[in-house]
């Protein structure tokens, strides 16, 4: 005994997979983007504020510039590794929210498969007893 090969149901489940793959796809590549965003919006803001300061320290002429330099220095340091570790909660929280929508997408296509294949089996059965 051999099954029929049905043609339409394997081009509707070949059309249902590339879907989902372009949403995955998609949903990937603007997870990317937006934290490829976070990170350069990151390095550009401590980029400003340590090109700044040794601005400052370039133009210091005596020791007491100095005195008063070290801790703005210190605080420039403390400020940009707090938005480094703001940024890498975000990025965090951001892969996060982007990994739960591909679980989504990959629970929703595991259901369809499976309502298919009981609608399929239901189906064989009920041709197979007559």
């Amino acid at each position: 005994m051999s099954a029929q090969f049905d043609n339409s149901a394997f081009t509707a489940f070949t059309h249902q997979f590339a879907a989902a793959a372009a949403r995955a796809n998609r949903l990937a590549l603007e997870n990317a983007e937006t934290v490829f965003g976070v990170q350069l919006k990151t390095l550009e803001k401590n980029m400003d504020a340590a090109t700044s300061y040794f601005g400052e320290v370039a133009e210091a002429r005596d020791l007491d510039a100095y005195k008063v330099l070290w801790p703005k220095g210190m605080q420039i340091a403390k400020d940009n590794t707090e938005r480094l570790v703001a940024a890498g909660q975000e990025v965090f929280g951001l892969n996060l929210k982007t990994g739960e929508a591909l679980g989504q997408l990959v629970k929703s296509q595991f259901e369809s498969a499976t309502d298919k294949m009981q609608a399929t089996m239901a189906k064989a059965t009920k041709t197979t007893k007559r």
